[in-house]
């Protein structure tokens, strides 16, 4: 357990050293790769089905896995260190608050177009016509939720299953941002990689939702994650933004626009509307919540000891 976590404060280093890499990068590599496969398998309404999609599903992630489990067969330094590498590999946080930054940097300068296009780059949501608060509101809510995939998901995976488990969990979540949507074209080709995903994300999500109410305003993130996490659609992007936006005492979520089409969304949170700090405190949140989970590792590691 002592080895894990060095590699997790390793990989964590490194990431806030040098942050995302800028060329070459695995995670590009491997949705390019899946957009190749999603253009093999994918003729037309008529062959988006169930069975299609499990098999892309399997073409492009049983690989990774296959390739992590390789890796783990390499012990000693040399296994060690590329253990750092490959969790550095698929850990976010600098990327994503270099993403925020952005659109807070925006807004400072008091451009809304600017701010607009940046947060484009990170959310779904049709952002040209998102005011100051819309703009805020989806850049906190994808720090928030960014936080559980991109972080906390692939450490907890990496924990439980070393790197092969850390590579699944990101091939996972990075289907379903590609293929996970109810729309005619994946609403049965990614049907699969949508219950992977909430499946994998399950336990990490509602950890990172205690670790937001912990570290923040407690009362208010346990009671909206009680009271507004069911009324969203994803079983676990609910329950981390809704903690999360408690934890911070903002108002998140509500209508918004997705390819044209509003779509009404619960509230979230509670006390003032978010403003541009808020994105700065939504990282802070995250930082606060990842020494925690290095508290947590290192006193079970030593009471197993």
């Amino acid at each position: 357990m002592t080895l894990c976590i060095l590699t997790i404060v390793a990989a964590l280093l490194l990431d806030r050293a040098f942050g995302e890499v800028r060329h070459f990068h695995p995670l590009v590599g491997f949705g390019k790769f899946s957009s190749l496969v999603e253009r093999l398998l994918f003729r037309g309404r008529e062959f988006s089905t169930r069975l299609r999609g499990l098999m892309g599903w399997g073409s492009v992630v049983i690989p990774v896995v296959i390739f992590g489990l390789l890796l783990q067969l390499i012990f000693g330094v040399i296994g060690v260190v590329i253990d750092i590498v490959g969790l550095y590999f698929v850990i976010g946080r600098e990327s994503l608050a270099t993403h925020a930054n952005a659109v807070e940097s925006a807004l400072a300068d008091n451009n809304i177009d600017l701010a607009r296009e940046r947060v484009g780059m990170i959310v779904s949501r049709d952002s040209a016509s998102l005011d100051e608060n819309g703009v805020v509101k989806a850049t906190v809510e994808s720090v928030l939720e960014n936080g559980n995939d991109a972080i906390f998901g692939a450490i907890f995976w990496f924990i439980v299953a070393g790197l092969p488990g850390a590579f699944l969990f990101r091939a996972a979540n990075t289907l379903d941002a590609m293929w996970g949507y109810k729309s005619s074209r994946f609403s049965e080709f990614g049907w699969f990689s949508a219950r992977v995903d909430d499946l994998m994300n399950w336990i990490p999500a509602r950890l990172t939702a205690l670790s937001y109410a912990l570290v923040g305003a407690t009362s208010a993130a346990l009671t909206s994650w009680k009271t507004q996490a069911a009324e969203c659609e994803s079983p676990n992007a609910g329950v981390v933004m809704a903690a999360g936006a408690g934890a911070l005492e903002v108002k998140l979520g509500g209508a918004a626009l997705y390819r044209g089409k509003l779509e009404e969304r619960p509230q979230l949170g509670c006390g003032d509307l978010a403003v541009a700090d808020d994105i700065s405190r939504a990282l802070n949140l995250i930082d606060r919540a990842l020494l925690l989970w290095l508290g947590a590792l290192l006193a079970v590691t030593l009471i197993l000891q």
